[in-house]
């Protein structure tokens, strides 16, 4: 299995961001403790600061959490579906 590839889109100041940061920290021990064969998940942060087409995207939703480059959530992270998502991706 492949890791699963993680990604947070915001800019730095933002709580919204912080938090999801946060939250995405505690589904992903979850996960690794509740599934230990998972695949790895990596985790990127990105800002709309570096990124100018990640700003024109997405200035107006972060934090924008991306599942394997697929949109899964922005503005605020839901931890169970997040954790549901992770767990569905890592069952293959």
């Amino acid at each position: 299995m492949s890791e699963i590839q993680l990604t947070l889109i915001g800019k730095p100041g933002c709580h919204l961001c912080d938090d999801a940061l946060t939250a995405i920290g505690e589904v992903t021990r979850e996960v690794a403790a509740v599934h230990p064969d998972a695949p790895a998940i990596v985790l990127e942060e990105r800002s709309i600061l570096d990124e100018p087409e990640l700003f024109d995207r997405y200035a107006e939703e972060i934090p924008v959490v991306l599942i394997d480059g697929r949109q899964h959530a922005y503005w605020r992270v839901d931890k169970a579906r997040l954790t549901a998502a992770l767990l569905a991706r890592a069952a293959g």
